[in-house]
C-alpha cells in the first residue's frame, strides 16, 4: 500500500513536465502560467507535508491515507476535465494536497509495520524504487496518449488507480498513530504554508513582469516575515511541526541542504529540459519522454547497487560523488544545441541520473540516522519537507532565469539572424506579453524561419544559465555535505517497549546532540 501510495503521489511530476508544450499549445499560456501548472502540485506538498504528518500521529495513519487517495482521484478528474489553464491548476493543486497526505503517512505505515531499523531499509528502498519507478514512467505514459489522444487523458490513470488502492486499504490496511500525545500546530503550519507560497509566488511573477513590481516586492518580504515567524514560533510552541533543534545535527543540516538543492535542481531541469525539446528541437511528445526517461529511469536502476553499497560505503562518500557527477553531467549540457543528436544527449541524461540515483537513495536513510531515535519521524518528515521546498521552487526559480536571460538575448539573436526591424519588434512583443512559445504561432513571413532560429538561440542562451546555477547549487552542496554529513552511531531503541520502537516521541523532543 505504500508503494502504491508513493508511486500515485508523484506520477503527474514528470508526466505534467514532458506535456508542458502540448499544454502550452492547446491553453495559450506564458511562461509564468505554465511554472504554474507545475507548482500548483508541488506547492501544497511542499507547505502541507509536516501538518499531515503530525495529523496522521493524532488521528490515525490510514485515514490519512485514504484521504490522500480520494484526493488524488479528485485532484486528477478535475484536470481530466478542465478546459482552461486555471481549472488544470484547481486539479493540479487538489492532487498536490493528496500528495502531501501520502509522501509522511506511507513512510509512518512502514515504520510501524517494521520496527527494526534494520530491516526497515530494505522496505523504505522499495519505497524510494517506486517514487523512482513513478517519475520513470510518466514521460512515456505521457508519450503514449499525447500520440493518439488530447493531452487531457494524461491525468486518467491516477484516477482508477486511487480507486483501486482507496478500496484494498479499507479491507487490508491496518492502522496506526503516535503512541504519545500530538496536537497540530497551527501557528508554525500557518506561517510555513505562508512562506513558501509567497516567495514561489514572488519568483515566478517576478520573471515574467520583473523583480520590481510592487506585488513582486510585496509578496518576497511577505516570504521573507512569515520565514522569521515560523522560526520564531517554532521554537517557543510546546509541540513544534518542526523542531529546530533537529539542526544542531550537522548531518541533518546537510541531507536537508541535499534534500532541497537535489529537487530543486531535479523537478526545474524537468521543467526546462521540456520546453528545450519542444520549443528547440521541435521533438514529438514520445520522443522527448524517451530523452527524459533515462535520467529517472538510470535513477531507479542505479538504486538497487547503491542500496546495496550503503552497508559497505559511507552515505557522505556517496551523497557527495553522486552530486558531483550530477554537476558534471549538467555542466556537459551546456554543449547541446538546437541540432544535438539522440546519442550525443542521452549519454549526459544517463549520467546524471546516475548521480540522482547515489543521491537520493541514501539521503533519507541519512537523514533519520544523523538524529536520535525518538526523532526519527520527524527527521524523515523533515527531510520531505526541504525536498518538496526544493521542488516547488525548481520551476519557479529555473523558469525565471529561463525567461530573464532569453528576453534580453532575443534582440540580440533577432539581429544576428537578420530578421527586420519591424517583424523583430512583433517577436519582442509577443514574447513580452504572451510567453516565449507564443512566438512560434506567428506568421512573418519570410522573417518566421529566422525569427524561431533566433528564438531557439535565445532559449538556449537562458537554459545554459539555469543549468549553471543547478551545477553549481549540486557543487556547493557536495561541499556541504563532505564537511557535515559525518557518521555517527544511531541511538538504539529501548529493549523492551509495549509499542513499535518507530513511533513519534513525547510532545516535546529533547534536543539533538551537537554531535
Amino acid at each position: 500500500m505504500a508503494c502504491l501510495g508513493v508511486f500515485v503521489a508523484y506520477l503527474p511530476v514528470t508526466t505534467v513536465s514532458v506535456s508542458l508544450p502540448a499544454i502550452q499549445r492547446a491553453l495559450g499560456t506564458s511562461t509564468s502560467q505554465l511554472s504554474w501548472v507545475s507548482d500548483a502540485f508541488v506547492l501544497p506538498m511542499a507547505a502541507l507535508i509536516l501538518t499531515t504528518g503530525v495529523w496522521g500521529d493524532v488521528h490515525g495513519r490510514k485515514r490519512v491515507f485514504q484521504t490522500g487517495m480520494a484526493l488524488c482521484a479528485l485532484g486528477s478528474a478535475i484536470s481530466l476535465s478542465s478546459d482552461s489553464v486555471q481549472a488544470l491548476w484547481a486539479g493540479q493543486a487538489v492532487s498536490g494536497l493528496g500528495a502531501a497526505a501520502l509522501l509522511p503517512t506511507t513512510l509512518a505505515l512502514i515504520s510501524h509495520a517494521v520496527p527494526d531499523h534494520r530491516e526497515r531499509g530494505r522496505f523504505i528502498g522499495l519505497w524510494a524504487m517506486s517514487l523512482m519507478a513513478s517519475l520513470a514512467v510518466g514521460p512515456l505514459i505521457a508519450g503514449v496518449l499525447l500520440e493518439n489522444v488530447a493531452w487531457r487523458w494524461i491525468f486518467l490513470l491516477p484516477v482508477p488507480v486511487s480507486l483501486i488502492v482507496l478500496v484494498v486499504a479499507a479491507f487490508r490496511l491496518p492502522d496506526s498513530r503516535a503512541p504519545h500525545g500530538r496536537r497540530l500546530d497551527w501557528p508554525g503550519q500557518i506561517s510555513a504554508a505562508v512562506a513558501v507560497t509567497a516567495v514561489v509566488y514572488g519568483v515566478i511573477e517576478g520573471g515574467a513582469d520583473g523583480f520590481g513590481e510592487p506585488a513582486v516586492v510585496t509578496a518576497l518580504v511577505l516570504g521573507a516575515v512569515a520565514a522569521v515567524a515560523f522560526v520564531v514560533v517554532e521554537r517557543r510552541s510546546a509541540s513544534p511541526m518542526l523542531d529546530l533543534s533537529l539542526f544542531r545535527s550537522p548531518a541533518f543540516t546537510a541531507t536537508a541542504l541535499v534534500a532541497m538543492i537535489s529537487f530543486l535542481g531535479l523537478i526545474g531541469f524537468f521543467f526546462v529540459l521540456s520546453l528545450y525539446f519542444g520549443m528547440v528541437q521541435h521533438l514529438t511528445t514520445m520522443e522527448a519522454a524517451l530523452r527524459m526517461v533515462m535520467v529517472s529511469g538510470v535513477s531507479l536502476v542505479a538504486g538497487l547497487p547503491i542500496g546495496r553499497l550503503m552497508h559497505r560505503v559511507s552515505a557522505r562518500v556517496l551523497i557527495t560523488t553522486g552530486l558531483v557527477v550530477a554537476a558534471g553531467a549538467m555542466f556537459s549540457l551546456t554543449g547541446v544545441d538546437a541540432h544535438t543528436s539522440y546519442g550525443s544527449i542521452v549519454w549526459r541524461l544517463a549520467l546524471l541520473g546516475l548521480g540522482m540515483g547515489a543521491v537520493l537513495t541514501p539521503m533519507t536513510a541519512s537523514a533519520v540516522s544523523s538524529v536520535p531515535y525518538h526523532l526519527a519521524g520527524m527527521a524523515a518528515a523533515g527531510n520531505n519537507a526541504f525536498r518538496q521546498v526544493g521542488g516547488a521552487l525548481g520551476p519557479a526559480v529555473l523558469g525565471a532565469l529561463l525567461t530573464t536571460r532569453a528576453l534580453d538575448a532575443l534582440p540580440g539573436r533577432l539581429a544576428d539572424a537578420g530578421v527586420p526591424a519591424e517583424a523583430g519588434d512583433r517577436v519582442l512583443d509577443t514574447a513580452r506579453e504572451q510567453g516565449l512559445g507564443a512566438v512560434a504561432g506567428l506568421d512573418l513571413d519570410a522573417a518566421t524561419g529566422p525569427a524561431l532560429t533566433a528564438l531557439g538561440d535565445s532559449f538556449l542562451d537562458g537554459m545554459r544559465l539555469c543549468l549553471t546555477v543547478s551545477a553549481s547549487l549540486a557543487l556547493l552542496a557536495a561541499l556541504a555535505c563532505a564537511l557535515l554529513l559525518r557518521p555517527a552511531a544511531r541511538p538504539t531503541a529501548p529493549a523492551a517497549s509495549s509499542t513499535p520502537a518507530t513511533e513519534e516521541a513525547p510532545a516535546r523532543p529533547a534536543p539533538v546532540p551537537a554531535s
